[in-house]
């Protein structure tokens, strides 16, 4: 007797809009309707979430201070309270386990849910998210996006087509379309980088990708080819779980010319080590060391790192420890075309088919 294949999943991706600027509005009253970041408004500081009024002037996260400040000479500063937003995050996924044991969270502020299966028996995962984001609504005065979907890749971005304070369900019947007019910059798991490839390559939607071919990709993309094909079909079969702790927190960037003088080189590891505090804030994976990755032109790698007693607390000593391990390899062999800095051995709670007919 033949067995019948398996009945999609049905998936929601929550994300909490402009996550810390929200919170800070809620608590202060006079902030509201005010173009507001949270971050360091200084020479070295990052915006870490601009609210949407501040959006609207085109701020935005991981933007240096300075920057933001030009775009929107009214922009008002916050100072992040990261136990606030942490304790917000906490009533957040109580909702979700009201619904669901099985959530994925990726921050502060997002997490996959897999609602197949879910506690209130609600048949319809649209439903279920309407529930959700009422709930977040009434018991945190907050507002929440959600993308309903058949796998993570659609619902993820999905959950961003309507914000603020929206909801897109992406039916498995309606996937390959929804894929075929996004923007292959905006597919999740396609940085910035590969979609500058990508477009060089004439590939600037998901219609575009799926026109090329596997041995394509496999030439140009090589390992990473297989994700890419199946994204650009609307195909994701990864499964949502509770994620296993993270190991590390990171960030790294290429440059279009490569870098050696040594001033350049430090104001791109400020600019590095601030936009990893604030995800290492946000993912609360505080650590213990800290590793730096220099990429040379000829593509030789090399890493060096530094073990503190304890996990690192302090976005100043982040910086300095950054720019330490940097200048020790100063002057350069040749020069260098990426920079990274990473937090290692974390403590803390960090956490990062057939399509059928489904009622969504």
């Amino acid at each position: 007797m033949e067995s019948s294949p398996p009945q999609p999943r049905k998936i929601i991706h929550i994300d909490m809009d402009a996550f810390y600027a929200s919170v800070e509005q809620r608590d202060d009253p006079t902030l509201r309707g005010k173009p507001i970041a949270v971050g360091g408004g200084g020479p070295r500081g990052v915006v870490a979430t601009a609210s949407y009024e501040a959006r609207t002037f085109g701020v935005r996260s991981a933007m240096p201070g300075a920057r933001a400040r030009r775009l929107c000479p009214g922009l008002i500063f916050v100072p992040p309270r990261f136990e606030a937003y942490r304790a917000v995050s906490g009533q957040v996924r109580d909702i979700f386990f009201r619904f669901t044991d099985v959530v994925q969270p990726l921050s502060l502020d997002e997490a996959y849910l897999d609602v197949t299966a879910n506690k209130p028996g609600i048949a319809s995962a649209t439903r279920v998210a309407e529930e959700i984001r009422r709930i977040i609504r009434e018991e945190t005065g907050l507002t929440a996006s959600a993308g309903v979907s058949y796998n993570k890749l659609i619902a993820k971005l999905a959950s961003d087509q309507n914000k603020p304070d929206g909801l897109c369900v992406v039916r498995p019947q309606e996937g390959a379309a929804f894929i075929a007019k996004m923007p292959v910059r905006r597919i999740h798991g396609i940085g910035p980088v590969t979609a500058r490839r990508m477009q060089a390559l004439g590939i600037e939607t998901g219609a575009d990708l799926r026109a090329r071919d596997l041995a394509f990709l496999q030439a140009h993309f090589g390992s990473a080819a297989l994700f890419y094909y199946r994204a650009a079909r609307g195909q994701d079969d990864r499964p949502v779980h509770e994620r296993q702790g993270r190991k590390s927190v990171s960030v790294e960037d290429t440059f279009f010319d490569d870098l050696t003088e040594e001033a350049r080189l430090i104001e791109e590891m400020d600019r590095i080590a601030a936009n990893l505090w604030s995800r290492v804030e946000k993912s609360g994976g505080y650590g213990r060391t800290v590793v730096l990755k220099i990429k040379f032109a000829d593509f030789r790698i090399i890493t060096r790192s530094r073990s503190f007693p304890s996990a690192l607390r302090s976005a100043d000593l982040l910086a300095e420890t950054g720019r330490m391990l940097l200048r020790a390899q100063l002057p350069l062999r040749m020069g260098a075309r990426l920079l990274g800095l990473g937090v290692h051995n974390l403590e803390g709670d960090a956490e990062e088919g057939d399509q059928l007919a489904l009622a969504l």
